[in-house]
């Protein structure tokens, strides 16, 4: 069923750090807001703010509180914005936002907005967007909530494992470790897997498939050893638009300090069109010390990716 939201007001104000004035409607374009001061080409062109959070704060400021006190753009009803994630979509008939950033920084006794409530809720479960579709906004126009889902292709090479002549157990688990780190994320994600044998051709084509689906993140198990037939990183490298060498060259460090074996993995990571691109080493116990290490900076990534310098 869709979660729809409902705006209650449209706010605009001329001054920064001030509280935002009621009118009937608004228009979006590429810089945001006309007329408003925070209109600009940045990621933080439109403000939102949920009744839901205007009812708490209004108990707590002793007193009703008018919409656009806050210096919110949009006011609305029908969802807990703060419970929305970057990439997340706005839809409506005339407009479209995308939500790049959950709260920001409170500037406390030096900001008016401050002074003249004495509590800000903008910092903590107010929501910012960019202008993805341009139009007109007014009160009672309805937006659908199009949370953005984060595609996964986990590929794995093994020569016996697509003959069915093996059990892939290093496909599974990165698919497991994917699953139950983002359920405790409001994140949803698809996660597709494929067994293909150590061949260079193959690969490539799954690669060159998955990026023209704009796959978002490919991640590769099997092939990155020395062997004759491990053909991963040979393979993939080439087709790498930007490197990321940190990421592999700290897990092989953390855990050959201990396992000097582990640094002879030569897995690489990067960014090919716009899928992040992981390539692992075939054993169980391998990905489950990569994956621990890239899934603290996954999602720093996927945001980066898309324009977003989201901290």
């Amino acid at each position: 069923m869709a979660q729809l939201i409902k705006i209650l007001s449209v706010n605009i104000s001329e001054e920064k750090g001030t509280v935002k004035k009621p009118v009937e409607e608004i228009t979006l374009n590429h810089n945001g807001v006309m007329d408003d001061a925070h209109s600009g080409p940045w990621h933080r062109q439109v403000s939102l703010l949920g009744k839901e959070s205007f009812d708490r704060f209004s108990v707590q400021a002793g007193r009703q509180l008018a919409f656009g006190e806050f210096a919110e753009n949009l006011t609305t009803e029908g969802i807990e914005l703060v419970k929305t994630s970057p990439l997340d979509r706005f839809v409506g008939e005339n407009v479209e936002l995308e939500i790049t950033q959950i709260g920001k920084e409170c500037h406390g006794s030096s900001c008016a907005i401050f002074k003249e409530v004495g509590n800000c809720v903008m910092p903590k479960e107010g929501i910012f967007a960019r202008v993805i579709r341009q139009g007109s906004i007014k009160p009672g126009d309805i937006l659908e909530y199009v949370p953005r889902v984060i595609r996964f292709q986990v590929v794995t090479l093994s020569d016996r494992a697509s003959k069915g002549q093996y059990e892939d157990r290093s496909g599974p688990r990165i698919v497991q470790i994917l699953n139950d780190h983002f359920d405790k994320r409001p994140r949803n994600i698809e996660v597709e897997s494929i067994i293909i044998p150590d061949d260079a051709a193959s690969l490539s084509v799954v690669m060159e498939k998955a990026t023209y689906e704009e796959i978002d993140v490919i991640i590769t198990t099997g092939g990155t050893g020395i062997g004759p037939r491990d053909i991963t990183v040979e393979t993939v490298k080439p087709m790498l638009d930007k490197e990321i060498p940190g990421i592999m060259e700290m897990i092989r460090v953390k855990y050959g300090a201990n396992k000097p074996n582990a640094l002879l993995s030569r897995g690489v990571a990067g960014i090919m069109a716009e899928s992040l691109v992981y390539t692992l080493p075939g054993s169980v116990k391998a990905v489950n010390e990569y994956m621990e290490e890239i899934l603290k900076t996954l999602e720093h990534l996927i945001y980066m990716r898309h324009g977003l310098d989201v901290h």
